[in-house]
């Protein structure tokens, strides 16, 4: 195992950018880390199983690109035409520690030989236990925590509203422009987007309150405190304080467009929280578990949330999901209401702990500051030749370009998707987002070499410079 993951985890030297496989090409997990296109894209495997997925797949679930995953390791994907594609999705941030991390393999791999299911609150296991131990340890505080386990984000989101409303007794659910918590009634009614998130699916959840998120390109020079005044402003004049159960808030946006929050906006939020009774939920699913650079993105201005919600790279791309916090308000909650058939399920559970051992190992938080500072200076770069880039954000591996017309705010979504179409012929997975639809976010495993992520950036320069 240790010849394995020093192979997983080595820096490898730079690629040939298209032809054919150099016999001295590095590979993780047998998938040689180089891109290359053998077809255009889709290719013929592929355009044969998306014609069967339009005819039995429901016509709502779109996928981002027309190819099928076949293999894939480290910063590449392999496709079932035999096209390396490189990977700066991570699978929305789920792959933090790679597709194929040796000990999330294995570790799940053994529970599958153990068995693969009883029901935790059946017959319980101790891989659930100790991803609840693991949490305790790893997210913000030094108070008594405990934690329960679900499937999905949205899961965990519903149910730190649901521990927060036992706990006050309160209704209220107050929740940020730009925010995105989800695809369950609640959760929907909790997501800023309209489109393609919200239309149609009315009537939603209500007690749900929007407050102004702090935009620093957008804020007209706001400071975060100053931004924290306004949202309060307008919490306690539309709801009031001793109405609110919880404050749900994502310390970086996701699918909002990775919307930093300006110095000092979290802290003043969570000291209002803590004087008003209200409980402040962390919502981390997109920026737990390395990808800012520390464990969780509060820990960037040292704010110690009530709640804090994880998933996505918590299990190495297994199903899992969970909330964190005090434990007087998580034991508010009375025996059975808090659960799940699959919740915690010992596959996922496994994957959790052998990610979570990956990440210690291999100092992943140190990996996702390099990465900042690499895809950073190459951003700078073409912001330099190129006005449309209006702002560079982001923290570790989570990073974004929001493209407005030059000289004003106004965004620019249609070249956003004119490049992201380019940049998918060219075998690289990227990823769009924003309230605007006009920010590039950038998500790449923390496996993935420099060499990778430099040749995705000299493809990106290129279709930039025919583009813009």
């Amino acid at each position: 195992m240790g010849k394995i993951r020093k192979k997983y985890w080595t820096a490898y030297a730079p690629q040939p950018k298209t032809g054919t496989m150099s016999t001295d090409t590095p590979t993780i997990n047998g998938v040689p880390q180089e891109r290359r296109l053998v077809t255009e894209l889709p290719g013929p495997r592929s355009a044969e199983l998306m014609a069967r997925k339009l005819a039995t797949v429901a016509g709502g679930v779109g996928t981002t690109m027309p190819v099928f995953a076949a293999k894939a390791a480290g910063g590449i994907l392999v496709d079932v035409d035999g096209n390396h594609l490189i990977d700066l999705g991570s699978g929305i941030a789920v792959t933090t520690v790679g597709s194929s991390a040796p000990q999330v393999v294995e570790r799940a791999k053994a529970q599958l030989d153990a068995f693969t299911h009883t029901c935790f609150m059946v017959t319980p296991y101790d891989a659930y236990v100790e991803v609840c131990e693991a949490l305790a340890e790893l997210t913000p505080g030094d108070h008594a925590k405990k934690s329960a386990l679900f499937n999905s984000g949205a899961e965990a989101v519903e149910n730190a509203v649901k521990i927060a409303r036992v706990h006050t007794g309160r209704d209220a659910v107050v929740v940020f422009d730009h925010a995105y918590h989800g695809r369950t009634n609640l959760t929907m009614a909790m997501t800023a987007k309209q489109m393609p998130y919200k239309h149609g699916f009315g009537p939603f959840a209500g007690e749900v309150y929007r407050a102004p998120m702090s935009y620093p390109l957008r804020d007209g020079g706001l400071s975060g405190a100053e931004a924290a005044a306004r949202a309060i402003d307008v919490i306690e004049k539309q709801v009031g304080g001793d109405q609110v159960a919880c404050v749900v808030i994502e310390p970086i946006q996701g699918e909002g467009g990775f919307i930093v929050p300006a110095d000092g906006f979290l802290p003043a939020i969570a000291e209002w929280c803590t004087k008003n009774g209200v409980v402040f939920v962390a919502d981390e699913i997109q920026a737990g578990f390395c990808r800012t650079g520390s464990w969780f993105a509060v820990e960037h201005e040292n704010v110690v949330p009530d709640l804090i919600t994880t998933a996505k790279g918590i299990a190495g791309g297994l199903p899992l999901a969970a909330v964190t916090g005090r434990a007087e308000i998580m034991d508010s909650v009375h025996g059975g209401g808090l659960g799940g058939t699959y919740g915690g399920n010992p596959v996922a559970a496994a994957g959790a702990l052998g990610s979570i051992a990956e990440m210690k190992e291999h100092d992943l938080n140190k990996r996702a500051l390099q990465i900042e500072s690499l895809l950073v200076a190459r951003l700078l770069q073409l912001q330099e030749k190129h006005p449309v880039i209006a702002d560079i954000r982001g923290r570790g591996a989570m990073i974004a370009v929001e493209l407005a017309k030059p000289g004003t705010l106004e965004p620019d979504a249609a070249l956003a998707g004119a490049i992201a179409a380019r940049a998918r012929e060219a075998g690289i997975i990227v990823l769009t987002c924003g309230t605007y639809g006009n920010v590039f976010r950038f998500l790449p495993p923390l496996s993935i070499s420099d060499e990778l992520l430099h040749e995705a950036f000299d493809v990106l320069a290129t279709i930039l410079e025919d583009l813009a």
